[in-house]
């Protein structure tokens, strides 16, 4: 029944938002208004004449989400709930129990609890499986219930929750949560100041000048600027980042688009901090947008030296537009281009597989630039690292297990069946790696190869034609070939997946103040980081 109306709602849901997304709104003002009448007579019928009850906000909530999935994943419909979400992310400020959560259908997970706030003071821990919300049960919340965990200043909150199969209940008082772009920064012992770049909010370019400046005063002659997870966020930051180690009245970013208003280029405007200072920017996988904004810059003003792996590949720029009611449309309005002219957009969303995902730009399609110092760099996949590390590689397991939570899983099982008190002495061990192998044949992990999906294809149209019987010894041996290769994969990858469980270990005991401290120590792409900023005649030849 409800596919039967999601099929009735998008239909012409989609008619309007490929119209708004393709065509000149003055030139097909009639067709527009003619599609938008038909909708708005549609959705009356709907809600008025329906054998069984209808929500209307529901319905009209589902409507606009799937037409913009035909889009792009960036361009959304915010309600209330989420225009005030995006507002705390921006000023990395609200008020709650001070942890990273993630909803499910009937539990909220906790992804990490912040040091020394409430749900941290409270006892909750990564893993944890809230059930219940003071007389709420988070199963039968049809919101998102992570709201429930927001509130006043100072307001009681008693939560229930699982751990280990264990139900327990605690109590704590909300409090003013402060998310700061910069989390850690510090002078290692051979004088590089290692700066921590989360998240590209309002306060980032502030944060990151006075962490360099503190540096400096402690005696940092090179930086390492680390941008690896760093999702993104405000473009403007990324160029007041970027300005701190660049000149002024150098461009950092081009954007373009099909409407004349969104064309515009973005000049550092304010005296830099530091333009001679030996630079490091590290990234992997998850630097995204405003951290690619940052990287290409300074890859290709030749200002510095990337490490790490490929980034995530978004070049797209969006805008929020107000709309009725409180709610608003984070709308895709352009790409953007690197100094060199790069587009770094890894996924073509113009462009559509049979089913139905964005098509990745293929290698051999990559354009080439150059750097002003004449380097060779191109386009079409995120920023490519000057100095490519496997640790810090994302591949289509990695992406996998990610995806699953079977590195998060395993860590808690670790967590609660081993001790560590110096995060100094942890090494993930191959018999530890082992143990990561055997977990994942329990704990439901599936991973599907392109291999296996034409074989099942294969599988399909043999039983159509009647084939299988014939064929059944030959696809067993291929599945069991696809298995032994499966196997292989997790050993091949194995470095970027111990440096990820690595990570997600150190956290569960030392928070991410602790995993900091340790990757001043033994993190392999600091490591190389300072091997190069040791090396002025290496630093020098790589971006030369």
């Amino acid at each position: 029944m409800k596919k039967r109306l999601y099929r009735i709602l998008i239909f012409p849901v989609l008619i309007i938002g490929i119209f708004i997304g393709t065509v000149s709104f003055k030139s097909d003002f009639f067709e527009i208004a003619k599609q938008i009448e038909i909708f708005t007579t549609l959705f009356k019928e709907i809600n008025m004449n329906y054998v069984d009850e209808t929500n209307p906000a529901a319905l009209m909530d589902t409507a606009i989400k799937s037409m913009l999935t035909d889009l792009d994943p960036y361009t959304n419909y915010w309600n209330e709930q989420d225009v005030e979400a995006a507002r705390i992310n921006s000023a990395g400020e609200y008020t709650g129990i001070g942890a990273l959560v993630k909803s499910g259908k009937e539990t909220i997970t906790i992804i990490e609890a912040y040091k020394d706030y409430p749900a941290d003071k409270a006892g909750l821990k990564a893993g944890d499986e809230i059930i219940r919300i003071g007389n709420i049960n988070v199963a039968d919340f049809k919101e998102d219930a992570g709201e429930l965990l927001n509130g006043a200043p100072d307001s009681n909150i008693e939560i229930t929750y699982k751990r280990q199969g264990k139900t327990m209940t605690t109590s704590l008082k909300r409090s003013s949560v402060e998310l700061s772009a910069v989390p850690f920064y510090k002078l290692l012992d051979d004088k590089s100041g290692y700066i921590v770049l989360s998240r590209f909010n309002n306060k980032a370019s502030a944060e990151v000048g006075r962490a360099l400046k503190d540096l400096k005063n402690k005696g940092a002659d090179k930086i390492i600027l680390d941008l690896r997870g760093n999702p993104g966020g405000l473009l403007n930051e990324a160029v007041n980042v970027s300005n701190i180690f660049i000149p002024e009245g150098e461009l950092i970013v081009t954007t373009k688009s099909v409407i004349e208003k969104y064309n515009r280029e973005y000049f550092t405007k304010k005296e830099p901090i530091d333009t001679k200072i030996p630079l490091v920017v590290l990234v992997n996988g998850r630097s995204a947008s405003a951290s690619e904004i940052v990287a290409g810059a300074v890859q290709d003003l030749d200002r510095g030296v990337i490490i790490g792996a490929r980034s995530f590949g978004k070049g797209l720029v969006q805008r929020p537009r107000e709309l009725a009611y409180g709610t608003q449309l984070k709308i895709t309005i352009s790409r953007y281009y690197t100094p060199s002219g790069r587009c770094i957009q890894a996924l073509d969303y113009r462009r559509r597989d049979d089913e139905g995902k964005a098509v990745r730009t293929r290698v051999e399609d990559y354009n080439e630039f150059s750097t002003r110092n004449g380097r060779k760099v191109f386009d079409g996949g995120g920023v490519l690292p000057d100095v490519k590390l496997e640790t810090s590689e994302y591949s289509d397991i990695t992406q996998a297990l990610l995806l699953q939570d079977a590195i998060f899983d395993y860590a808690t099982k670790y967590y609660y069946s081993h001790e560590l008190k110096i995060a100094e002495n942890f090494s993930f061990s191959d018999s530890d790696f082992n143990d990561f192998k055997t977990f994942l044949k329990t704990s439901g992990f599936e991973f599907q190869t392109s291999t296996e999906k034409e074989l099942l294809e294969m599988i399909e149209t043999a039983e159509d034609e009647q084939l299988n019987t014939q064929i059944s010894s030959e696809v067993d041996m291929i599945r069991s070939k696809i298995s032994a290769y499966k196997l292989q994969e997790l050993d091949k990858k194995k470095p970027e997946i111990v440096s990820l469980l690595t990570d997600e270990i150190i956290k569960r005991y030392f928070y991410k103040e602790g995993l900091y401290e340790y990757y001043t120590k033994k993190n392999p792409e600091i490591i190389r980081a300072k091997s190069i900023l040791n090396d002025p005649l290496k630093y020098s030849e790589i971006l030369n």
